[in-house]
């Protein structure tokens, strides 16, 4: 279930997180047939490796950095793209590209990934089209995804499942273990 917690915070359980995913996943099926999953990372990695499961489909990563500095919420760094996309897929299952991220925040995060995608070398010549999906767009994003499933008339800062990882040490973690 989706909390609200002081209206500029959504906690999202991890049985919510996946009937999310889910429901992208119905979306995705009933109208586009990608032949490539390409994540973003790190917010799409659970999305992607669920719907891998699911649409039975090569994925791919391509590693971001685009928030920086400690405690900052809703505020975006500058975009920093990894060299490679990581990937065990083909470049012919580069025709119909699903781009996927967690969220639509802003747009920049995705309309820089689709423009570094295009002109991605070993792969730019098999794009024929590049579509893309989220779980939650932001009212003020300036990106309209292709599929995604929540619309928020607000924008708060979403905290999913595995967020609480970036507060754990693994010092704390093996103290909790004991």
């Amino acid at each position: 279930m989706i909390i609200d917690f002081m209206a500029e915070k959504l906690i999202i359980g991890f049985d919510e997180y996946t009937k999310i995913v889910e429901k992208l996943a119905i979306e995705i099926h009933k109208s586009y047939k990608p032949t490539v999953l390409v994540g973003i990372m790190r917010g799409a990695a659970p999305i992607i490796d669920i719907l891998s499961r699911i649409l039975k489909l090569p994925i791919a990563y391509i590693v971001i950095q685009s928030y920086s500095g400690e405690g900052i919420e809703d505020k975006q760094g500058q975009l920093m793209f990894a060299r490679e996309i990581s990937s065990l897929a083909k470049n012919e299952d580069f025709n119909k590209v699903l781009l996927i991220d967690d969220l639509s925040d802003t747009g920049l995060t995705l309309n820089k990934s689709i423009e570094w995608l295009k002109n991605y070398a070993p792969t730019k010549s098999y794009i024929k089209e590049v579509k893309t999906a989220c779980l939650w767009k932001k009212k003020s994003s300036s990106f309209e995804p292709d599929f995604c499933p929540i619309k928020l008339d607000s924008d708060p800062w979403i905290v999913q499942p595995t967020e609480h990882y970036e507060e754990l040490s693994i010092d704390k973690l093996i103290e909790k273990d004991k």
